[in-house]
C-alpha cells in the first residue's frame, strides 16, 4: 500500500489499539466440558453421505495443536477429521471442522474433547499424479484429470470400470430464446487437492464452458469423498458471464457415461418419483409379457439382479427375446414446481410415450447392470426447476447419465431485463420512478451478467445394481441431505456472534416473543410452498412486501419484490437457528445463503463484489452496494458447515472496496454540491458499507489469523472514533490505501439503514475482538442516541438532521448501551421502544396468522423488513435487558412497518 501522511498516522494508531486477549462479555468455562453436536431435524437419520460440522469454542480454552477426539451417544470415539477454521485474537481456537465417514452412525448426538480419533475402516487416500488425481476409497477409484473435458474420467472397482467421462454439458442460443442450439462443454483449467482424507478428500475443479470457439460460464466444481461412501457430494457452481440478451441458456447439466456390457435385458433404469416410490425397469422388460418367463426371471429382474440364462427361462421367450423392444432413452422432466412426466423411448428418430407422471421427484436416476452402475441426484432438484434426469443409450454400449440443473427441455433461460427505459435516462427521471415504483432504475445497471449459482449433486458408482430400498434411502438423504449442527448451548457460551439469547419461556412476556418468533418463521416457510417462490433463479429468496388489495406480495412492483437480503432476513434466521438448535429457521436459512450469496451478488465484471438491491429481478435495481453482498450473512453458515464455497464467496469480497471508485451509491442523491475527493478517496457510510466490508476483514482475520485484516479494521475503528460526531456523522470520505476517514466528520447525518444491514451485530464482535477506546465510545454513543428524546439528542449534536425511522429496530442499540453500561433506565427505555412497535411489527397478541378463501394466508402489517428487524431486535433484547423486557408493557401489533 502506498505510504502517506496518514497511513503513517494510523500504524501509529494501530500499535496503541491491540487485540483484546479475553472476552468483553463473561469468563470462558474450562475445555474439560465437550463441545457438543446434533442432527438439524432432531432426530438422528437412516443413513448419511459423510458429515462435515463446525463447533465453536471459548476463547483460551483449545490450543490448536491439540487433537480432538469425536464420541457417538454413547460415548465411544469414532473415526474423525478435524481441522481448525478461525482462532481468537490470542491465537486459541474459535471454530474447528468435524468430518465423519458415511458408515459411522454416531446416534442422535456426539460430542467432541481433546483425544485421539481413531481411523476410519477404509480410509479415503489421495495420490497427486502429473496428469490426474486419484481418491481412493475402499476398492473405489475416482481418476480426476488434471486437464480435459472430464471432471471424472473415470471410477473404477479394481480392474472394472462401472462410470466414465463424468463432464458439464450444456448448451446455448444466440440472439434469442429461441436460435439455434449451440452446445457447451466444461474444459478444465486448475485442479487443486483441498483436503486429503482420511475421512474426507476435497478436490476443486476450475475452468469454463467451451461453446464453439467461445468461452464462457466459468465454473468451480468441488469433489467431496467421505470414507465408507461409494459417492463424490458435487458442489457446482458457475457464473453467467455473457450478455444475457445475445446469449440464452438452454441447458446445463452434469453428464456421466456408464459402460453396459449386460444383455439388454439385465440393465436396470430407477428413476426415484417421491421419497417413497422409485420407478423400476429394464432396458428390456420381461414382465408384463403374453408369455411369463417364469417367476425367477421376473423376480431376478425387478430386483437388479441377472436373469436365468436365456435357456433357463420359460418358452417361448427366451427364443423370442429379440422381438421385445428396448427402451434406451428415458426422461424425468420437473419443468415446474408441481409436476414432473416420465417419458421413454426406443431411440432416436422414434417417437417417446408416456410411462408416468407426478408431483414433485427427488431427482435421482440410476442405470446400470450386475456389472456395475451409477446413479447421480440432486438437491433442491423440483425446488429449482426446470430440471431434468436423462438416461440416453442405454441400449447401446454406453448409457449416458445426465443430471440437467436446466433442462433442455424448457425455454431457454431469459435474464434479460424486464422492461425499457421509459424515458428515464437522467437521474431526475429516475429519482421519480424510485418514488412511485420504489424502483431504483437506471439504463444498462440491470444486468444479470456477472451473477452466479451453486447446486448441490451426489454421484454415486457401484459395482452392481444396489437394491432398490438402498437406491430411494440414497436418493432421500441427497434431497435433504442430513446435517449435524453445533448444539446451542455450546455456541451460546463460546460467546461467538455477538449478542443473543437462547429461547426461554420463564415470564408471559418471554413466552409472547418466543411465540412469535417461531410463528414468524413458521409463516415465512409456509409462504414459500403456498406462494410457491421456486425455481432456478428465484429458490432460496422470499419476497418484500406484501399487497393487502390483492391479497399478494408486490413481485412485479419495483422494489418491493425479491428481497435480496434488504435489512438482513438472513441473519434474522441464522441467529434463530442458533439459538433453536436448527429446524425450520436452519433450512430456510441455508436455502437464502446459497441463493443471495451467489444470485443476489456479481462475481465479476463492473460489479464484482457488490450486490444489487432488492427488485422484480434479483439483478434489476440500479443500486449495487456491499450491504447485499455481506459476509455478515454468510459467515454463519461458513462456520457451522465449513462450507469452502461459502468460504471462497467472502475471501473474494475482500478487496470489494475498491468496486466503490467505479461504483459511487450517491449518484443520484438530489441536492447539494458533491464534495471533490482526491484520488484513492471515496465517501462511505459506516453502517451499510464500512460494516459491510468489516464483516469480510473480520471473518479472514479469524480464518488466517494474517494482522494486515486486524490491522484494517482498527485503522476504520480508529477514525471513525476521531471524528467529531463519530457514528452521527453517518459517513465519511474513506482513504482506501491506510483504511481511515478522513475530514471532521462534524456533520450529524443519521439514516435509518446505517445499523440494520449486520452492523449491530459486527460491532458486537468487533468491541468484543479489539480494544479501540475512541471507537467503543462512538458507536455507544450512536445507540444512545439514535433513538433518544430529540432535546436530548439536540442537546448534545444540535439539530438533528436524517431519518427517525425504525424505532423498532433500533431499541436493540439502545439496549446494548444500556447493558454495556449497567444503565436501568436506559433499559428500560429500550424495552419501550421495543414494544411500542414504531415503524416495526411489534409484538401480536397471540398469533395474528389468518387464513383467507382459496387458501392464503396472511400475517397482518407484515413486511419482509418488519419481520426481520423484529427477530433480530427481539433475539437480541432477550440477552441483553431480559428483566425489562419482563417487566415492559406489551401492547399488541403496530400496523406495518416503514419501508
Amino acid at each position: 500500500m502506498r505510504m502517506t501522511r496518514r497511513s503513517l498516522l494510523g500504524a501509529t494508531i494501530l500499535a496503541a489499539a491491540t487485540a483484546r486477549s479475553l472476552p468483553a462479555f463473561a469468563a470462558p468455562r474450562a475445555v474439560s466440558r465437550p463441545v457438543g453436536a446434533h442432527w438439524v431435524e432432531g432426530t438422528a437419520p437412516a443413513t448419511h453421505a459423510g458429515q462435515t460440522f463446525g463447533l465453536a469454542w471459548p476463547q483460551g480454552t483449545l490450543n490448536r495443536r491439540r487433537s480432538l477426539a469425536v464420541r457417538d451417544a454413547g460415548g465411544r470415539a469414532v473415526p474423525a477429521q478435524s481441522w481448525v477454521t478461525a482462532t481468537w485474537p490470542d491465537g486459541s481456537v474459535k471454530w474447528t471442522a468435524h468430518a465423519l465417514p458415511a458408515d459411522v452412525m454416531p446416534g442422535a448426538t456426539l460430542t467432541v474433547a481433546p483425544g485421539t480419533a481413531p481411523a476410519p475402516a477404509a480410509p479415503v487416500r489421495v495420490e497427486e499424479r502429473a496428469d490426474a488425481v486419484v481418491i481412493t476409497s475402499g476398492d473405489l477409484r475416482w481418476h480426476i484429470p488434471r486437464s480435459g473435458d472430464a471432471v471424472v474420467r473415470q471410477a473404477a472397482y479394481g480392474e472394472r470400470v462401472v462410470l466414465r467421462d463424468v463432464s458439464l454439458v450444456g448448451e446455448v442460443r444466440q440472439g434469442s430464446p429461441e436460435g439455434p442450439r449451440v452446445p457447451l462443454n466444461g474444459r478444465i483449467e486448475r485442479v487443486t487437492v483441498e483436503q486429503q482424507g482420511p475421512v474426507r478428500a476435497v478436490v476443486k475443479v476450475e475452468g469454463r464452458h467451451v461453446a464453439g470457439d467461445r468461452t464462457m460460464l466459468p465454473f468451480v466444481v468441488r469433489l467431496y469423498a467421505y470414507a465408507g461412501s461409494p459417492g463424490l457430494r458435487i458442489v457446482h457452481s458457475f457464473i453467467h458471464d455473457v450478455d444475457p440478451a445475445q446469449w440464452f441458456v438452454s441447458g446445463l447439466g452434469v453428464r456421466g457415461s456408464v459402460p453396459m456390457a449386460a444383455p439388454l435385458h439385465d440393465r436396470h433404469v430407477r428413476l426415484a418419483l417421491a421419497d417413497d416410490a422409485m420407478f423400476v425397469e429394464a432396458v428390456r422388460p420381461l414382465t408384463g409379457l403374453r408369455r411369463d418367463p417364469g417367476e425367477a426371471t421376473r423376480s431376478a429382474q425387478i430386483a437388479g439382479k441377472a436373469t436365468p440364462p436365456l435357456a433357463d427361462m420359460a418358452k417361448p421367450v427366451g427364443e423370442l427375446i429379440e422381438r421385445i423392444p428396448a427402451w434406451g432413452d428415458l426422461s424425468l422432466a420437473q419443468l415446474s414446481a408441481g409436476g414432473f412426466t416420465v417419458r421413454k423411448r426406443t431411440a432416436p428418430g422414434h417417437a417417446w410415450i408416456d410411462a408416468a407422471e407426478g408431483k414433485r421427484a427427488p431427482g435421482f436416476g440410476y442405470v446400470g447392470s450386475p456389472a456395475g452402475g451409477a446413479a447421480i441426484a440432486s438437491r433442491w432438484f423440483w425446488e429449482r426447476h426446470p430440471s431434468e434426469i436423462a438416461i440416453g443409450g442405454a441400449a447401446g454400449d454406453a448409457a449416458d447419465l445426465t443430471l440437467w440443473l436446466w433442462s433442455p427441455q424448457a425455454p431457454a433461460m431469459d435474464l434479460r431485463p424486464y422492461r425499457g427505459v421509459m424515458g428515464m435516462e437522467a437521474f431526475a427521471a429516475q429519482n421519480e420512478g424510485l418514488a412511485v415504483t420504489y424502483e431504483d432504475y437506471e439504463p444498462g445497471w440491470d444486468s444479470a451478467t456477472g451473477i452466479a449459482r451453486t447446486s448441490e449433486l451426489m454421484l454415486w458408482a457401484f459395482p452392481e445394481t444396489p437394491a432398490t430400498d438402498r437406491l430411494q434411502a440414497l436418493a432421500n438423504l441427497a434431497a435433504s441431505p442430513p446435517q449435524l449442527v453445533a448444539d446451542a448451548d455450546d455456541l451460546h457460551d463460546a460467546q461467538v456472534f455477538g449478542r443473543w439469547s437462547l429461547p426461554d419461556r420463564s415470564t408471559p412476556n418471554r413466552v409472547a416473543i418466543e411465540d412469535q418468533l417461531t410463528n414468524l418463521v413458521d409463516f415465512y416457510a409456509g409462504e414459500v410452498e403456498r406462494r410457491h417462490w421456486y425455481g432456478f433463479w428465484n429458490h432460496g429468496d422470499v419476497m418484500h412486501s406484501y399487497d393487502t388489495d390483492r391479497h399478494q406480495w408486490r413481485y412485479d412492483i419495483g422494489g418491493f419484490a425479491w428481497a435480496n437480503s434488504e435489512l438482513s432476513p438472513d441473519l434474522w434466521l441464522w441467529m434463530q437457528a442458533l439459538r433453536t438448535g436448527g429446524g425450520q429457521a436452519y433450512r430456510l436459512a441455508e436455502a437464502m445463503t446459497r441463493h443471495t450469496g451467489e444470485v443476489d451478488v456479481y462475481h465479476t465484471g463492473r460489479f464484482k463484489g457488490m450486490g444489487t438491491r432488492h427488485g422484480v429481478q434479483h439483478w434489476s435495481d440500479s443500486s449495487k452496494q456491499p450491504r447485499v453482498s455481506n459476509a455478515a450473512y454468510r459467515r454463519i453458515y461458513y462456520y457451522l458447515t465449513a462450507d469452502e464455497r461459502v468460504g471462497d464467496l467472502m475471501r473474494d469480497l475482500l478487496e470489494s472496496d475498491r468496486t466503490l471508485t467505479k461504483v459511487e451509491i450517491g449518484r443520484k442523491v438530489p441536492g447539494g454540491v458533491k464534495q471533490v475527493l482526491p484520488a484513492g478517496t471515496i465517501e462511505m457510510s459506516f453502517g451499510t458499507v464500512w460494516c459491510s466490508l468489516a464483516a469480510a476483514w473480520l471473518t479472514e482475520w479469524e480464518r488466517t489469523a494474517e494482522r494486515r485484516w486486524r490491522d484494517r479494521l482498527i485503522a476504520g475503528m480508529d477514525s471513525i472514533g476521531r471524528l467529531k460526531n463519530g457514528w452521527i456523522a453517518g459517513r465519511a470520505p474513506y482513504d482506501l490505501a491506510s483504511g481511515r476517514f478522513v475530514g471532521p466528520g462534524d456533520k450529524v447525518s443519521l439514516s435509518h439503514l446505517n445499523s440494520v444491514f449486520g452492523a449491530v451485530e459486527i460491532n458486537a464482535e468487533l468491541l468484543q475482538l479489539l480494544d479501540v477506546p475512541r471507537y467503543r465510545g462512538a458507536w455507544l454513543d450512536y445507540c444512545r442516541y439514535y433513538n433518544a428524546p430529540r432535546a436530548e439528542f439536540e442537546a448534545r449534536y444540535g439539530p438533528r438532521r436524517g431519518s427517525e425511522n425504525l424505532g423498532e429496530a433500533h431499541s436493540r442499540l439502545t439496549a446494548f448501551v444500556a447493558h454495556e453500561t449497567g444503565d436501568a433506565g436506559l433499559a428500560s427505555r429500550a424495552a419501550s421502544e421495543f414494544y411500542g412497535g414504531r415503524a416495526g411489527l411489534g409484538v401480536a397478541p397471540g398469533d395474528p396468522r389468518r387464513t383467507l378463501p382459496g387458501g392464503v394466508v396472511e400475517w397482518p402489517g407484515v413486511s419482509t423488513n418488519a419481520a426481520s428487524q423484529w427477530g433480530l431486535a427481539a433475539i437480541e433484547n432477550l440477552a441483553l435487558i431480559p428483566a425489562a423486557i419482563d417487566a415492559g408493557r406489551l401492547r399488541g401489533r403496530r400496523s406495518g412497518a416503514a419501508e
